[in-house]
């Protein structure tokens, strides 16, 4: 029975969802946990520096494919984990810039995955979240210094700034506590709304993100519909469930013999807008209704 190690950069218990669909795909190309196949868990719980240790671990067990879930950090680990053992990702915004693989259509060596392109999107979620609230003056940028994508997205700031013609104020936080000042000093910033960006840490905190955004009375635009089911103002990004699912079928398609270097990385075709129009009426917003055409779904 071949073994899956699992690298999650985030924790068990928000990452259910993901696990679910992970488990569907792979029943897709006809493996079954328990069944036909086994799956070996680690987790960081949002703790980078942990994932080198658990990536050990799981090449250790010489597992059939080491499976990346959680964005770039845990990709980046495990493809300095072994050069040997095919590695697919999952969610992971511009695997070339972060030097995960040279081509997205080739991408050669034992690494490929799912690309959710993540960094591409933040300027088009500031400007839906512009014209949703259009007395806005300054936006706030969360951003984990932590993370392999921070210089990515820290580099989309001053383009916002320019599209928008409003200052785009970064907030760094890597931890729960940094979340907390990073809310509290909103208020000096001058900034009344949010933009947070796909993250694995941001996401695995999401609950404490919108309480935070709830508390504090700004509007937020994510990049994840979890964030808005959740209580954020509205999302705008590709379907995080679908990534899993979708590099879940690349691992059975791997273990049925398949080479992970001719396996192109795959990018989302669509992305959706989902607005809360209960949390627009908390914050006495009236939804513009260009924005509500716009959207996929709204969440009364």
């Amino acid at each position: 029975m071949p073994m899956i190690g699992f690298l999650s950069s985030r924790s068990p218990g928000e990452s259910a969802g993901v696990v679910a669909a992970f488990r569907q795909g792979l029943a897709e190309t006809g493996f079954v946990e328990g069944q036909n196949l086994a799956i070996a868990f680690r987790w960081a719980e949002g703790h980078y520096d942990r994932l080198p240790g658990l990536a050990a671990e799981l090449v250790a067990l010489r597992v059939a494919v080491l499976f990346a879930a959680g964005g770039p950090p845990s990709a980046l680990t495990a493809k300095a984990a072994t050069s040997s053992i095919p590695v697919v990702f999952s969610a992971v915004n511009d695997p070339v810039r972060l030097g995960l693989v040279p081509s997205l259509n080739r991408p050669g060596g034992n690494v490929t995955g799912m690309s959710l392109l993540t960094a591409e999107l933040i300027g088009k979620m500031a400007q839906l979240l512009k014209e949703t609230v259009p007395a806005v003056t300054a936006i706030a940028y969360l951003v984990n210094p932590s993370s392999p994508s921070a210089e990515l997205y820290a580099k989309e700031a001053p383009t916002m700034a320019s599209a928008l013609g409003i200052p785009i104020r970064v907030l760094n936080a890597s931890t729960e506590q940094g979340l907390d000042e990073a809310f509290a000093s909103l208020q000096k910033t001058g900034a009344d709304a949010l933009v947070v960006p796909a993250e694995p840490f941001f996401d695995s905190q999401r609950e404490r993100i919108v309480a935070l955004a709830t508390r504090h009375a700004v509007p937020m635009v994510a990049s994840l519909r979890e964030y808005v089911v959740a209580g954020a103002l509205m999302s705008y990004g590709a379907s995080l469930p679908d990534s899993y699912r979708g590099a879940a079928i690349y691992v059975g398609r791997v273990l049925k013999g398949e080479n992970p270097a001719e396996l192109p990385v795959m990018q989302p075709t669509k992305f959706d807008l989902v607005i809360n129009a209960k949390t627009a009426k908390t914050l006495g917003l009236q939804l513009p209704d260009r924005v509500l055409a716009l959207a996929d779904e709204v969440i009364e």
